[in-house]
C-alpha cells in the first residue's frame, strides 16, 4: 500500500491503552542500511487497525542485491525497479507512524536490527530521523514465554499467531504485533509500557547519529 504525503502529527496526550506500531524490514544485503521491503502494522486497544506495506529501493551507494538476501526474503533488484529509494521513502513512513501521535511506540521483533536499518540507511543517505520510541519484542517474548528458541516463528506460534510467510516484511510486523498483545495480556497488564516496567524494561530512543 502507498505511504500518503502527511500533515505534521497532532499533539496528543500519551494513550493508556495496548496501542503501538508494529515494524519489520528487509535488507538488500549485508549492509543493515540496504531496506528493500518494509512492513507496518498499527495496533489500537490491542486490535490491529491499520497496515502498511512497500518495496523500496535501498540507498543508491548501497544498492547491490546479495543472492544469500534474496535467498531468504525472495526479493530481487528488478523486484523493486521503479519503487522509491529510501531517502525518498522514508518520510511518509514515518509521517504515518506519528500520524496519529507523535510519541508513538514501535516495536520490532530484534528491535536492534529494525532500528540499525533506519539508523544507517538514515545516515547512509543524509536523511534526518524522529527520536523514535522503540521497544523490542525478542526481549520481552525471552520473558514472557519459556521456549526453546525465540525466534520469531517460535514466538509467534506461542502467541497463538502461527507465521506463515517468515521474511515477508507485512506477515513478520503482524506476527510480532501479534507477540506484544499476547505478552501485554498475559501479564494482566494494560499497555506495553506497564509490560516493560513489569519486565524490568524501559522504552529506547533512536538515537541521531554522532555529530562528525
Amino acid at each position: 500500500m502507498p505511504f500518503p504525503a502527511l500533515p505534521a502529527p497532532p499533539t496528543v496526550t500519551a494513550s493508556r491503552s495496548l496501542d503501538f506500531t508494529a515494524i519489520d524490514f528487509e535488507t538488500a544485503n549485508r549492509f543493515i542500511g540496504s531496506p528493500c521491503a518494509v512492513g507496518l502494522v498499527r495496533v489500537r486497544d490491542g486490535v490491529v487497525v491499520e497496515e502498511r506495506s512497500a518495496l523500496m529501493r535501498p540507498p543508491r551507494t548501497r544498492a547491490g542485491f546479495d543472492p544469500g538476501n534474496t535467498r531468504i526474503h525472495g526479493i530481487t533488484e528488478r523486484a523493486v525497479a521503479g519503487h522509491p529509494v529510501f531517502d525518498e521513502l522514508w518520510p511518509r513512513i514515518e509521517d504515518w507512524i506519528l500520524a496519529e501521535d507523535p510519541d508513538e511506540l514501535v516495536v520490532a521483533h530484534n528491535a536492534a536490527f529494525d532500528m540499525g536499518v533506519i539508523r544507517a540507511a538514515c545516515a547512509e543517505t543524509g536523511t534526518v530521523h524522529a527520536p523514535l520510541a522503540y521497544a523490542c519484542s525478542l526481549v520481552l517474548a525471552r520473558r514472557g514465554y519459556d521456549l526453546p528458541s525465540y525466534a520469531l516463528p517460535r514466538a509467534a506460534e506461542a502467541a497463538g499467531v502461527p507465521l506463515r510467510r517468515h521474511h515477508d516484511a507485512l506477515e513478520d510486523a503482524r506476527a510480532c504485533a501479534g507477540i506484544v498483545v499476547d505478552l501485554v495480556r498475559r501479564a494482566g497488564t494494560a499497555t506495553v509500557h506497564e509490560l516493560l516496567g513489569g519486565s524490568g524494561l524501559a522504552v529506547k530512543r533512536l538515537a541521531p547519529p554522532p555529530l562528525p
